[in-house]
């Protein structure tokens, strides 16, 4: 079963600095596009960014500039720097793989608070 390891949460200050990681179990040769989603409490999971295979990048207005998404195929590998950090950024963070059009896999989630 193919698993979707999360690591690199933690709390920070209002304009810190975090870097979240997601390795997948398996190597990957399909198609798929990776992303990063975040849930705060009473709020619904929202698209945080995503890259394709193609490493075309999507971010949410409330993040871009702030935010970089990358890959590592090599590592099997998502990664999200987030820089210039804000309490409104306090949520957990959950990686997601898609693969073709039938696979969608999530990770375990990872908490990141941002103090004022």
């Amino acid at each position: 079963q193919v698993q979707l390891v999360e690591s690199g949460g933690g709390l920070v200050q209002a304009g810190g600095s975090l870097r979240l990681s997601c390795a997948a179990s398996i190597s990957i040769f399909s198609t798929n596009t990776w992303g990063w989603y975040r849930q705060a409490p009473g709020k619904q999971r929202e698209l945080v960014a995503d890259i394709s295979s193609s490493e075309r990048t999507n971010y949410a207005d409330s993040v871009k500039g702030r935010f970089t998404i990358s890959r590592d195929n090599a590592k099997n590998t998502v990664y999200l720097q987030m820089n210039s950090l804000k309490p409104e950024d306090t949520a957990v963070y959950y990686c997601n793989l898609k693969l073709g059009t039938r696979v969608n896999l999530w990770g375990q989630g990872t908490q990141v608070t941002v103090s004022s």
